[in-house]
């Protein structure tokens, strides 16, 4: 009945509103071409009908050009599909808006629990002490990246704002007007954006959503514990990448970190300043006006001058005694606003959010190769020395690094941005940036060089207050993780580290870049046993484990439904604080809004505290191990042939978009690491890789290698044990559920014509099979007719917005088609595809 309710609501609030506002758009005169908005759902229609009719795209634009456009120069025809493609970017807009205001209404049907629902049932449970103790020390920390998943504009992203609110209200004049001004603000970057564009974007979602939805949220749990003592002002977290993430972006210098570090500072003593201006309007008492009036002063210096850096202390103390004063001789009145903003101090305090620095340990190597060779240590290889000795001189030789001692650019930028970050901890507080992660590691090295480049750039003689995180993100980093956490743990220098760190050792596991190295299946599977294998090591040696993962985004990049995920870990995973990383259409789409935040917010602290509140232990016997152990290792099978495959790249780079991302300006970061001529796949960025992919409407990453290992179990005649499986393991029962999404935003009639390709035909034929088979096999796993049948809503918007691409999605092929031919308008029909890129990014929305 829930769910019954909730498909209506969606039919009334997104479906109906939509094609309501989306009529209105399409009549609105913005091109030079007659009716251009109205021949849109024509070509929908077209396009729908060819494909089914086994037309390929090139067929279905030239039929429609022929029949309805009454164009007939290949001029005239380009400049139409560059407005068609102008059109579908902003019905993507538009159904975002649409789909964002309706947020509160739907979750008023929803069946997802609510910290509200869980603090009931430890009331019910009597159990307040135990649920207490934990959530003074639980948190979630939200790292958000700049990974150009998705690219909206501080502009846009007005617009969005301001259509969510006339949407609610009906209002029909105004929404006209918006829909105007949506029609003539650019969507795309007239240049790639650098990494401090990156960053801005990104606060202005801190400014005006995160600031005021994390201090409600706060507020309304500390009312929910019902203890006022209650000051676990780390329950939620931020981190952030732009302008800290250097791994495989050479445009991240030490200088642009320094620059997001004052913008990130700046931006919340604008928020601090603006709060307080209307508290004063409030406390208009003769005792509170003086300290209000200075302190706001203090903040107002600060806000314009980086050099001015106005501690924690001297915002906490005067807000202390204003509340002292209020409360004794002002009958507190407005005391619980001054709280709120109190609240909001305590947990942004000089930082906003933490920065996280992050580099491929490839890129150490370089730096200590060079400073080795230096300083006489090495020849020219680090492989001259013994593993002792290496170890040896990383942890108690002592060295003084100069970066204008060396000519590479990276060696110089390394060691001045670790030489900085003392500075940066000095001005946004040690909270500030606290923690250095290293991309690809594989081994004790990984760490130790860093922790020596620490040593070496002015932390010599004191702690270092840095968490240094390894990145396990390959099939052998994950295989040698134990190993190396327990030769770090037994180095006594090492170790007195991380108990000065307060015996907490956060590690990162990859998921983008695990899936691209072994499928779905296998790289998912590896990652729990990973987690449960490193919570052994350190409970071992007496840390606490804390993981740390990549998980915003697509299935294929480790996305998918994140309450879902965490409440399928296992009794044997850590579960002291949940980290995350969200990025790109995950923070538009499921953090966007204050609803959102609050909401999902809140879904990650009950997925984390949920085993505990219900008292349900999840475990996974060793017979059922066996079991996902071996069809992960027939995916991966199935998957690594695929890899392997003579045409795998030549198909990635000649039949996709692939090369067109790194021209589309909708990342500061190149789309693969290193200069190599020949394209590699370990070279290959994960996410130009599902990207790719995406746009071919064929998501190979997010079930590749699935359907043929359920079928080898069906061969064997052991189905049965695989459906016991699905029902009674949450984990495995996600990622088949993951899979289903996955398989749900392919449309291979898309491509369909490339089976008839002389060289790439028989390869594409193995993906539409796979895909075939992988459908047809979860189907029968799961008991459901259609894919996500029981996610009704999902599957609902997946659909509306698959179709609102589609004719874009027809452009891009029917352009790639003309490139293949050598047309003469060739740099125009390459613009095209690009173009066409931020239309599909922008639709492919993930509930994660």
């Amino acid at each position: 009945m829930q769910d019954q309710n909730r498909i209506a609501e969606f039919k009334k609030s997104v479906q109906n509103k939509f094609n309501i506002y989306n009529s209105l758009f399409l009549n609105l005169p913005y091109s030079n071409i007659e009716n251009v908005g109205m021949l849109i759902p024509l070509l929908m229609e077209q396009s729908q009908k060819g494909l089914k009719e086994g037309l390929n795209p090139k067929e279905i634009i030239e039929a429609f050009f022929n029949g309805f456009a009454n164009l007939h120069t290949e001029q005239d025809r380009i400049d139409f599909m560059f407005r068609i493609i102008q059109y579908v970017e902003r019905q993507v807009v538009l159904y975002d808006s649409v789909e964002d205001a309706a947020f509160p209404k739907l979750q008023q049907h929803s069946s997802s629990r609510s910290l509200k629902d869980y603090f009931q049932l430890v009331e019910e449970n009597k159990s307040w002490d135990a649920i207490e103790k934990q959530l003074n020390n639980f948190s979630a920390r939200i790292v958000l990246t700049a990974h150009p998943t998705q690219f909206y504009t501080p502009a846009v992203l007005d617009i969005i704002t301001n259509l969510r609110t006339l949407i609610n209200d009906n209002n029909i004049d105004e929404i006209d007007v918006a829909l105007q001004q949506l029609g003539l603000t650019s969507l795309v970057n007239s240049k790639k954006p650098t990494p401090l564009d990156e960053a801005k974007n990104i606060i202005h979602t801190l400014r005006h959503v995160y600031y005021d939805a994390i201090g409600e949220m706060y507020t309304h749990i500390k009312s929910s514990v019902g203890n006022a003592q209650f000051d676990n002002h780390d329950i939620v977290k931020l981190g952030f990448w732009p302008g800290g993430d250097r791994d495989g972006n050479p445009f991240v210098t030490a200088s642009i970190t320094k620059e997001v570090m004052n913008e990130l500072r700046v931006t919340l003593m604008k928020c601090y300043y603006n709060e307080l201006k209307e508290l004063q309007r409030k406390l208009s008492f003769k005792e509170i006006q003086e300290p209000i009036t200075d302190l706001k002063n203090t903040l107002y210096e600060a806000m314009f001058d980086t050099s001015i850096h106005v501690t924690y202390e001297e915002i906490i103390a005067p807000l202390i005694h204003i509340r002292e004063l209020l409360v004794a001789q002002y009958h507190g009145l407005y005391l619980k606003d001054l709280d709120l903003f109190i609240d909001k101090v305590k947990i942004f305090k000089t930082h906003f959010a933490t920065i996280d620095i992050r580099q491929d340990h490839s890129m150490h190597t370089v730096v200590m190769q060079a400073v080795l060779k230096k300083y006489g240590y090495i020849n020219e290889s680090i492989e001259e020395l013994t593993q002792q000795q290496l170890i040896d001189i990383l942890l108690q030789e002592s060295i003084s690094l100069d970066p204008n001692d060396y000519k590479e650019d990276i060696v110089k930028d390394t060691i001045v941005n670790i030489s900085q970050l003392s500075t940066i901890q000095e001005s946004n507080g040690e909270q500030g940036c606290n923690r250095y992660i290293i991309s690809n590691s594989e081994d004790v090295y990984s760490v130790l060089y860093v922790f020596a480049l620490f040593r070496w750039c002015g932390w010599e003689n004191r702690d270092i207050t840095f968490d240094i995180i390894p990145l396990f993100e390959t099939m052998k980093g994950m295989d040698d993780s134990r190993s190396t956490m327990e030769q770090l743990f037994e180095l006594e220098a090492y170790r007195k580290h991380v108990a000065f760190r307060n015996n907490k050792q956060t590690i990162m596991l990859g998921f983008s870049d695990g899936t691209k190295d072994g499928g779905y299946l296998k790289a998912n599977w590896s990652i729990l046993k990973t987690k449960e294998t490193l919570s052994e090591v350190c409970s071992e040696h007496d840390v606490a484990a804390i993981f740390f993962d990549g998980r915003g985004g697509p299935p294929a990049r480790g996305g998918g439904k994140t309450h879902r995920f965490y409440a399928a870990q296992t009794s044997k995973v850590a579960n002291n604080e949940i980290q995350l990383t969200i990025q790109g259409q995950t923070i538009t789409s499921t953090y966007g809004t204050k609803e959102q935040f609050k909401h999902n917010s809140e879904q990650l602290l009950t997925a984390g505290l949920s085993n505990s509140i219900l008292d349900n232990e999840i475990t996974i016997s060793a017979s059922s191990r066996s079991l996902i152990e071996e069809l992960s290792e027939m995916s991966f099978k199935k998957y690594d042939a695929l890899k392997h495959h003579d045409k795998f790249m030549p198909y990635l780079e000649n039949m996709s978009t692939l090369k067109y991302y790194t021209k589309a300006n909708i990342g500061s970061r190149p789309g693969k690491r290193g200069h190599k001529a020949k394209l590699e796949l370990t070279d290959l960025r994960a996410i130009s890789f599902v990207g790719s992919w995406s746009q071919l409407k064929q998501n190979v990453p997010g079930y590749f290698g699935i359907g043929t290992a359920l079928q080898t179990m069906q061969q064997q005649g052991r189905f049965d044990e695989i459906q016991q499986l699905y029902k009674n393991v949450p984990f495995f029962k996600a990622l088949m559920l993951n899979s289903m999404m996955s398989l749900s935003k392919c449309y291979f009639e898309l491509t369909s014509y490339i089976k008839e390709n002389e060289e790439y035909g028989a390869f594409w034929q193995i993906l539409e099979d796979e895909y075939l088979l992988s459908k047809r096999m979860l189907l029968e796993l799961s008991g459901m007719e259609i894919l996500m049948e029981k996610e009704t809503v999902s599957r609902e918007s997946i659909k509306i917005r698959e179709a609102i691409v589609l004719p874009l999605l027809v452009i891009q092929q029917y352009a790639l088609q003309m490139i293949a031919q050598h047309n003469e308008h060739q740099p125009l029909y390459e613009k095209i595809v690009t173009r066409s890129l931020y239309g599909n990014i922008n639709a492919s929305r993930n509930s994660a």
